[in-house]
C-alpha cells in the first residue's frame, strides 16, 4: 500500500516495529523510514497506518514516540487496521483533542488487493476530512467509501467478515460434497459460477479448495481476531449472530490442526479430516 503511494508521486516515510522491512522497502520504493512512528508523522499532510489489532494500534499512535505526538496541528491521520469501533472512537476523539482529525478505514481484498491496488476501503469520520482523504487512499483503494461518523468503518468492515465466514463454510461444504460424489469440481465450479451461486470466494478459492491449496495471504489467526471483534460487538448490542459464531470455533479446530497461517479457505481441511475419521 505504501509502494502505490509512492508510485502515485507522494513523499512517503514509513515505519515498521520490524526495521529489516522498512529498509526493505526503502530499497525497494524509494523514500525514506524513520525509527519511531513519531518520526515518521513529522512533516506530513496524511498519516497512515496498518497493524494488527487494538493494542498493536494504540503502541503506534499514542505516548511519547506514537504517531499523534509528531502530527501538526490539522493533519489527519488515517487507519487501515481491523480492529473495533470502540478504538476507533477512542483515538478520534484524542485526535480531537490534540486537534488532529482521524479516520477509521478498514480494508477489505486480502494481501492481492493491496498488491494489486484493488482495496476495498470502509471509511468512518468527517465527512469533510473524508473527501480530503480520499483521493490519496485511491492509490492503492479501488472503492473508497464513507460509511458514517468514527466507528462506522469498523463496522462495516465487521458486517463484511460475516458475510465472508458464513460464505467460506458454505463453499468448503459444497465442494467436500461434491468431491465425494465424485464429481468433476472444476467443471461443477465453472457451471454452478454462472448463476445464483457465485461469489468472490467461488471465484477466487473454490480451485484452490479442491486443489487442496491455502497460500493465500489472509490467515485463519487474523480471521478469528476479526470474528472475536464481531462476536464481542455483537454482544455488546444485543446481536445474535449463530452462524458466526459456530464458524469461528470451526476456524478454531484448523487451528489446533496447526493451520494457524492457512488462509480462510482451509475451513474445507477441517471436513476432510473429519471424513477421514
Amino acid at each position: 500500500m505504501a509502494g502505490h503511494l509512492a508510485r502515485a508521486g507522494h513523499h512517503v516515510t514509513v515505519y515498521n516495529r520490524t526495521k529489516a522491512k522498512a529498509d526493505q522497502w526503502v530499497a525497494e520504493f524509494g523514500g525514506k523510514s524513520a525509527d519511531t512512528p513519531r518520526n515518521a508523522a513529522q512533516d506530513a499532510d496524511i498519516v497512515i497506518s496498518c497493524v494488527g489489532n487494538d493494542n498493536d494500534l494504540r503502541s503506534v499512535v499514542l505516548g511519547e514516540s506514537g504517531a499523534f505526538a509528531g502530527m501538526a496541528k490539522g493533519t489527519t491521520y488515517v487507519d487501515h487496521t481491523t480492529a473495533s469501533a470502540n478504538v476507533a472512537r477512542e483515538l478520534n476523539a484524542a485526535a480531537a483533542a490534540a486537534g488532529l482529525h482521524f479516520v477509521d478505514g478498514p480494508v477489505s481484498g486480502g494481501e492481492a488487493g493491496a498488491q494489486k491496488g484493488i482495496l476495498t476501503i470502509m471509511c468512518g469520520g468527517d465527512e469533510a476530512v473524508f473527501t480530503d482523504v480520499a483521493p490519496v487512499l485511491s492509490a492503492y483503494g479501488r472503492a473508497v467509501t464513507r460509511i458514517g461518523g468514527p466507528g462506522a468503518g469498523q463496522l462495516a468492515k465487521m458486517v463484511n467478515q460475516i458475510a465472508i465466514a458464513g460464505m467460506v463454510q458454505a463453499l468448503s461444504e459444497a465442494v467436500h460434497f461434491g468431491q465425494h460424489a465424485g464429481l468433476d469440481m472444476p467443471l461443477v465450479l465453472d457451471v454452478i459460477g454462472k448463476g445464483a451461486a457465485a461469489s468472490w470466494q467461488m471465484d477466487n478459492r473454490g480451485r484452490t479448495m479442491v486443489e487442496d491449496r491455502f497460500d493465500f495471504g489472509f490467515a485463519v489467526d487474523w480471521m478469528r481476531k476479526d470474528l472475536g471483534l464481531c462476536l464481542e460487538e455483537a454482544q455488546r448490542t444485543g446481536v445474535s449472530l449463530p452462524v458466526t459464531a459456530l464458524v469461528d470455533q470451526f476456524y478454531a479446530d484448523v487451528q489446533a490442526m496447526g493451520g494457524n497461517r492457512w488462509d480462510t479457505s482451509s475451513l474445507i481441511r477441517r471436513l476432510r479430516r473429519l471424513t477421514d475419521k
